[in-house]
């Protein structure tokens, strides 16, 4: 299967997982093309001041790693800066959260797999 970048669907999310601002979701793969072993397979594009809320994960864990820009990120208790090249892994249970606290988009590559 090809998928071309104009035949990806982006998805605008207002106050993901009740964070700030609105989040594109440029969804790569859909959750019914992954034979069930997730449910997010996106770039994301998170604007200056916009976030994705703090939030666990159950019976899942998430990656996601930092394409540009600068990423504000709550990990469990402990509150980071990752840039290009740094990624998060969110795993089954935990908590985290991502802010965009610069003046140019953050991008991520993210992934929310299922827990086997």
């Amino acid at each position: 299967m090809i998928r071309r970048k104009e035949d990806i669907r982006i998805r605008e999310v207002k106050n993901a997982m009740n964070g700030k601002g609105t989040v594109c979701f440029h969804d790569w793969l859909l959750p019914e093309e992954a034979a069930g072993h997730g449910r997010v397979f996106s770039k994301l594009v998170i604007p200056p001041g916009c976030s994705v809320g703090y939030h666990q994960h159950n019976n899942e864990f998430e990656a996601f790693y930092v394409l540009e820009g600068q990423a504000t990120v709550t990990d469990g208790e402990e509150t980071v800066v990752l840039n290009e090249g740094d990624m998060n892994l969110c795993r089954n249970g935990d908590f985290h959260g991502v802010e965009n606290c610069t003046e140019k988009d953050l991008v991520l590559m993210a992934l929310i797999m299922n827990q086997l």
